[in-house]
């Protein structure tokens, strides 16, 4: 843990809006503490959870509060429930999910039902999740990620050991 990591807390995880060139006015922040369960590679959608994470950080990191190593073999799932806010600016406006980065094929429900497919380590990617959520009430999130790491044929970071 650096210096740093003491003040990091599921509260205050990068707070600040994400993307300063587009600031929106209204956006929800879901970064903080998310529920986790790893999965073989082919297995189907977890009964049962492991923990929690703290997200946006990945599994191995000590923030993450996990500290496991994904292998090739197993899938990891996040999940998590949300409320839209009530404010009358998010009535009949388009939602969308947006990703910094996710290593590296990433399945996204909503609410149960499909949302989006996206591959690609380094590259920021979003969905129109607006038809699959309710206005009201809690909405679930899960996300599912296979990372085939140095077996796979996707680039990889400087740390490759070739």
């Amino acid at each position: 843990m650096t210096r740093w990591a003491k003040d990091v807390t599921p509260e205050k995880v990068h707070p600040e809006y994400p993307r300063p060139q587009l600031v929106r006015p209204h956006w929800l922040n879901l970064n903080g503490l998310w529920d986790y369960a790893l999965t073989p590679r082919d297995g189907t959608f977890p009964q049962t959870w492991d923990g929690q994470i703290l997200v946006p950080f990945p599994i191995e990191s000590a923030l993450s509060g996990v500290m496991k190593t994904v292998g090739p073999d197993q899938r990891l799932w996040y999940r998590r429930t949300f409320s839209l806010p009530t404010e009358a600016a998010w009535h009949h406006k388009t939602i969308l999910l947006h990703f910094g980065a996710v290593d590296w094929d990433c399945t996204v429900w909503v609410n149960g039902t499909e949302a989006g497919r996206h591959r690609g380590g380094y590259d920021p990617f979003s969905f129109d999740i607006t038809p699959h959520l309710k206005a009201e009430g809690l909405n679930e999130l899960v996300v599912a990620v296979w990372d085939p790491t140095d077996a796979g044929y996707q680039p990889r970071g400087k740390q490759a050991v070739t």
